[in-house]
C-alpha cells in the first residue's frame, strides 16, 4: 500500500509540474514578425556566382507543400553557378512563429520523408572572415545523388543546430514570455566527395555574406553574431 501511494504521489506531481510548465511556457507577448522580402535579401550575382533560373528545380524542399504552408511564411529556393559550372542550391525558409507546433524543421528530418537516407551529421563551425558561427553538416543519399548540406538555423537571435539546441532556445524564449521567429538558411551540392563540396559551400557562404546588406546579415544570422 506505501509504495502504491508512493508511486500516485509521484504521478500527481509529475501532472502538477508539467501543468506548471505549460503554463509558464505560454508565450504572453505574441509573435515579432521580421518583415522583409525574401527575394531581395539574396543578390542573384556577387562574387563568381550567378543565380541560373532553369535549374531551381533541382533544390530539394523535402516537406510537402501543406507542410511549408503551415509552418513557414517566406520560401525561397535558387540555384547558383561559378564560371567553373560548379553548382550551388540555397534555399531559405522564414517562419514568424517558433512555437513547438510551427517549429523549423531541420534538413536530417525532412529529407527521409523525400527517401533520402543521411549518410552523415555533425556539427561544426564556419569561419566568415573575422567570426565564426555553428553550423551543422549534413550528407544526404538517395542511389546515386550524394547530397552533402550545411545549414543553420537562427533562432530568435541565436544560431541553433540540431533538436537539443533549438529546444533549450525556444524554451529560454518562452519563459520570458516570448514567441521568437526563425529563418533555416540551408546550401548544398550534388557531390560524392562531401570534404571538397563542404570546402566549396564555405567559400559561397563567405563570398554571399559581404555582398548582403547589414539587415539582411542580422535576418540570417542574428545581431549576436553581427556584433
Amino acid at each position: 500500500m506505501p509504495s502504491i501511494t508512493f508511486r500516485a504521489l509521484l504521478i500527481a506531481l509529475a501532472m502538477l509540474f508539467a501543468s506548471i510548465l505549460a503554463h509558464v511556457l505560454t508565450p504572453s507577448a505574441g509573435v515579432q514578425v521580421v518583415e522583409f522580402d525574401i527575394e531581395a535579401i539574396i543578390p542573384q550575382k556577387f562574387a563568381d556566382w550567378q543565380m541560373e533560373e532553369r535549374n531551381a528545380a533541382g533544390v530539394i524542399n523535402p516537406q510537402t507543400q501543406t507542410i511549408l504552408d503551415q509552418i513557414y511564411s517566406k520560401l525561397l529556393s535558387r540555384t547558383y553557378v561559378n564560371t567553373e559550372g560548379r553548382r550551388i542550391m540555397l534555399s531559405l525558409a522564414y517562419g514568424a512563429d517558433q512555437s513547438h507546433d510551427k517549429q523549423i524543421h531541420k534538413p536530417e528530418v525532412c529529407y527521409p520523408a523525400q527517401g533520402f537516407q543521411i549518410a552523415s551529421k555533425r556539427k561544426d563551425m564556419l569561419q566568415a572572415g573575422t567570426v565564426s558561427f555553428p553550423v551543422m553538416r549534413v550528407v544526404a543519399q538517395l542511389g546515386k545523388r550524394h547530397e552533402p548540406v550545411t545549414y543553420w538555423i537562427r533562432l530568435g537571435d541565436v544560431l541553433v543546430r540540431g533538436l537539443v539546441e533549438q529546444t533549450l532556445v525556444r524554451i529560454r524564449y518562452g519563459l520570458s514570455g516570448h514567441i521568437p521567429d526563425g529563418i533555416l538558411f540551408r546550401v548544398s551540392e550534388i557531390n560524392p566527395d562531401a570534404h571538397d563540396s563542404y570546402a566549396l559551400q564555405d567559400k559561397f557562404i563567405n563570398e554571399l555574406l559581404p555582398a548582403l546588406s547589414p539587415e539582411s546579415r542580422k535576418i540570417l544570422l542574428g545581431s549576436k553574431v553581427m556584433n
